[in-house]
């Protein structure tokens, strides 16, 4: 068997675990929780802020390059494998691999994504929140004559079937209805950070409704802020509309 192999690059705080949670209602499909995350967190100044980043790092394989080639391009056991990566987990690693994989951009507006990742990483700055390699990494999948498709949280859960309908089509696996709905409660494919960052995704039993985020956005992020906006306005342009 050959899998195709599709990995979800996204940024924090935008709904990829439901996704995630999503792709494994499929009859066809295995779901991976962000296997380059020890290798991110070892390699990188984020392991001494990143809640639970010891443990993390105790439990899973901290060589990107090893991931790569015995997990994502080495898996074959179900006919679609979903890997949930960050975009910016791909620190320092060889992109070649990216020719081999269906690949597939997530993001959502960082006046909502922002505030929501600080209650967890206090100082964010432009390197954990991803928005400048989701551009770096849509530039690279181009020069190899690739045209990933783009997801944006907000257009996903105002119209959950429609996008993941064109989605699928975009990635040539067919759509199911059961994409839509999950039993509530964790998963076993969940990583071992899911109590510092799954709770509202274990309390769900599909994709909520969008709401649009109501409390004056924090002074102390609005720098940060400024950073993300072109990066995120580019992106937004090519999303799949609701």
């Amino acid at each position: 068997m050959s899998s195709k192999k599709i990995c979800l690059w996204s940024g924090p705080r935008n709904i990829s675990t439901a996704l995630m949670y999503s792709f494994a209602q499929r009859n066809d499909c295995q779901v991976f929780d962000e296997p380059l995350y020890a290798h991110y967190l070892s390699k990188t100044p984020a392991k001494a802020y990143h809640p639970g980043a010891d443990e993390v790092i105790a439990k899973m394989e901290n060589d990107g390059e090893i991931v790569v080639r015995e997990l994502i391009l080495g898996f074959d056991s179900s006919p679609v494998a979903f890997f949930k990566h960050m975009t910016h987990h791909l620190f320092n690693l060889k992109l070649g691999f990216l020719s081999e994989t269906v690949n597939v951009l997530l993001t959502r507006d960082p006046l909502e994504m922002l505030p929501s990742y600080a209650v967890n990483v206090e100082k964010p700055t432009l390197q954990d929140v991803g928005y400048q390699q989701h551009i770096e990494l849509l530039e690279y999948l181009q020069s190899i004559g690739q045209t990933p498709p783009v997801l944006d949280s907000k257009q996903i859960l105002l119209n959950p079937k429609k996008v993941l309908s064109e989605l699928c089509a975009r990635v040539g696996i067919d759509f199911q209805d059961a994409m839509l709905q999950w039993e509530a409660g964790a998963r076993t494919e969940d990583g071992c950070w899911a109590k510092y960052w799954y709770k509202s995704v274990h309390q769900s039993t599909g994709f909520g409704e969008y709401v649009r985020k109501t409390e004056p956005f924090p002074e102390a992020l609005k720098p940060l802020l400024e950073e993300c906006q072109p990066y995120y306005e580019r992106l937004s342009q090519l999303a799949i509309q609701a």
